[in-house]
Formats: C-alpha cells, structure tokens, sequence
C-alpha cells in the first residue's frame, strides 16, 4: 500500500515553510534588491519601524541612525552616491539562519568618489525577519578603514 501526500497549494505551502526558510527567503530577496539598488523593493522588505545598528561616523555621510523602512532603504542609495560603483564588492562567506534570525559575514571593499581613496574589511550582518519583513539590521564592519577612505588626510 503507498499513499499520495496531498499537493500543496500556495497557502498550505507558505504554512508548512519553517520560519527559518521564511526568513532566508527574505533575506535572499533583501541581497538581490540591495545588488540592484532596488530602493522601492528595499522599502518593502524593512518593517515600518527597524531596529538599525550601524557604528555612527558624523565623518561619513552614509553611515548614521536610521529607524523607519525609508530611512533604512535609503542607505543603499546614500552608498552609491558616495562611492564609486564600478568599484564596489561584497562576498559573503557564510550564511547562518536560526529561526527568524539570518547573519551574514564575509569582506566588502570600495572607494569614496570625494577622496579616491578604498577602504575594505571583513562584516557581519545580522538580520531579524518577522512577518515577512526585516526588524533588525546590525552591521558590523571596519569602520577605520571607511573613516580613513572619506577624511581628505593623508594617511
């Protein structure tokens, strides 16, 4: 004797999908709106308000408190204004998912367009997807390297 398993439909799917596969699907979705400087698809993916963690710079103008979906789209844009994008890379090393939380961690490098000057270094990202949506989003990077690339001291 075998039995079928019932097919699937799209809401029993979306029951059945854990939330640590919901949450890499967001995130997933977050990098290849970020990649492609998608503000509109970024603003979608943040909730309405986000708990955003980024060492504040007054030096560097991308890098400051954010709180609501906009503010927190915004910063990819802020980004590309700021540097040069032809130069801009980002690998991601490992991709950790526990539950509703997803942490990244890998090297990005760059150079800020006012001073010609790259920065690089490892990051850790760590995000929080609930509902659909990303509530928290640490970033840790070597902000030195960032700080130097921006002041118009020589090293």
């Amino acid at each position: 004797m075998s039995a079928t398993p019932p097919a699937l439909t799209a809401s029993s799917a979306d029951a059945a999908r854990s939330p640590a596969d919901a949450t890499r699907a967001v995130v997933q979705e977050f990098l290849v709106a970020r990649l492609a400087g998608d503000t509109a698809r970024l603003t979608a993916l943040f909730a309405d308000k986000v708990d955003w963690l980024l060492a504040e710079n007054p030096a560097v103008p991308w890098i400051r408190p954010r709180s609501t979906a906009a503010e927190c789209a915004a910063q990819s844009a802020e980004l590309t204004e700021h540097t040069v994008p032809e130069d801009a890379r980002a690998s991601v090393g490992a991709f950790l998912v526990d539950g509703v939380d997803a942490v990244l961690t890998g090297h990005l490098s760059g150079t800020v367009r006012a001073t010609g000057k790259s920065f690089e270094g490892p990051f850790a990202l760590r995000l929080t997807v609930e509902d659909g949506r990303i509530t928290r989003h640490h970033l840790y990077e070597n902000s030195l390297s960032i700080a130097e690339a921006v002041s118009d001291r020589t090293r």
